[in-house]
């Protein structure tokens, strides 16, 4: 019986054979192995393939995706990811990689009801209150989700930083740094948010300095 994926099968197989004549070990190096140097931490989003938008092979990112790129202190899931990556694969950066148009956080911005992912939406929604002044001063709603996107990944960061093992990596040395992205679907470019922590101390004040450059409209192409 054929499989309803066979169209997928059957890419894979071109994509395997296409990997193997390009370079015949590649599958037997990624085999033995992964030792990335980079957790990724973005949206669940079809739109934003992690390895492709860094020009990256597989095996070169460990990745975790959620609706919004959220990182929550009860989501067990994310923080397993984020234990593995930083104290078994010694990553160098956890990035966390928002993207302009979410259509979790236009949710926010519309309050707007989809079921049960608007409970874990209210982890943005959190971030707009806190933000509301901010927000409420831009009056054009698409450059509203962009700047929501920003400051929901700069957040996010903050959320990362303060879990016990990116804390206790600090604590013992280890060399680890925490960034904020955000992508854009309208032009392929990833804009640095200019947040960047590499230990406990680092904090606040990259955090202070990221929130002071978004006092321009954000710069994305519309």
């Amino acid at each position: 019986m054929k499989s309803p994926l066979q169209n997928l099968l059957d890419s894979n197989r071109v994509w395997s054979a296409d990997m193997v004549a390009r370079d015949p070990q590649f599958f037997d190096r990624l085999s033995q192995q992964q030792a990335p140097k980079y957790l990724w931490i973005g949206c669940s989003d079809s739109r934003v393939p992690a390895t492709q938008i860094v020009d990256l092979p597989p095996g070169e990112i460990f990745v975790q995706r959620n609706v919004a790129n959220v990182v929550s202190h009860t989501d067990l899931n994310c923080l397993s990811t984020i234990q593995f990556a930083v104290d078994i694969l010694k990553v160098e950066h956890i990035i966390v990689v928002g993207h302009y148009g979410c259509g979790g956080v236009q949710a926010v911005l519309d309050d707007r009801r989809m079921g049960l992912v608007d409970n874990w939406l209210r982890h943005v929604a959190d971030v707009a209150t806190k933000h509301r002044q901010l927000l409420t001063s831009i009056d054009l709603m698409n450059l509203r989700n962009a700047r929501l996107c920003e400051l929901n990944a700069m957040e996010q960061v903050v959320n990362v930083c303060h879990t016990t093992m990116v804390m206790d990596a600090w604590e013992r040395g280890q060399k680890l740094s925490v960034h904020a992205w955000c992508y854009s679907l309208f032009d392929g470019h990833v804009n640095d948010l200019g947040m960047h922590v590499n230990s406990r101390e680092d904090l606040m004040p990259a955090y202070e300095h990221a929130l002071q450059r978004l006092g321009t409209i954000p710069e994305f192409n519309r």
